[in-house]
């Protein structure tokens, strides 16, 4: 499958929430360091001070990121994407002196439909370092965050 058949059928709603999950190059466990996961961090935050989307729930993982948010409508999400993963990867690669992607081309995007639990879909999203065994009690995991709480 090609970055292009992921983006065939994708479209991009103001006001709808949306589930992401975006993975490192090669699966790189780059987020292992704390450090560099807390710049991923602040990209996503800078990207919701701007109003480019709501943030709802997040994890980063060592070596992806599931994010549910509710894109708004100042750009589609093809480009609140692009403009974290550059972001963010500028920053990352700074902060290790290095060059290079940090994120994979293509994204997977769920659309919620009205008949999905935002919040369980939440809950399970936060538990993936409990299932990955990074973690025995997800208070333990320091890169999630989600807005019930």
């Amino acid at each position: 499958m090609t970055y292009d058949d992921l983006r065939k059928g994708r479209i991009s709603i103001p006001g709808q929430i949306y589930f992401i999950t975006t993975v490192t190059t090669d699966r790189r466990p780059v987020f292992l360091c704390f450090q560099t996961a807390r710049l991923v961090i602040l990209e996503m935050r800078r990207i919701e001070t701007e109003k480019l989307l709501t943030s709802l729930a997040w994890v980063l993982m060592p070596d992806h990121l599931h994010w549910l948010f509710t894109l708004n409508d100042t750009q589609p999400l093809s480009q609140a994407m692009k403009i974290f993963k550059a972001r963010s990867a500028l920053k990352v690669n700074h902060s290790l002196g290095e060059t290079g992607s940090v994120w994979q081309r293509a994204y997977y995007d769920h659309a919620m439909r009205a008949e999905e639990d935002v919040k369980s879909v939440a809950r399970y999203m936060i538990a993936n370092p409990l299932r990955a065994g990074l973690v025995e009690n997800i208070g333990d995991y320091p890169l999630w965050d989600a807005v019930w709480l």
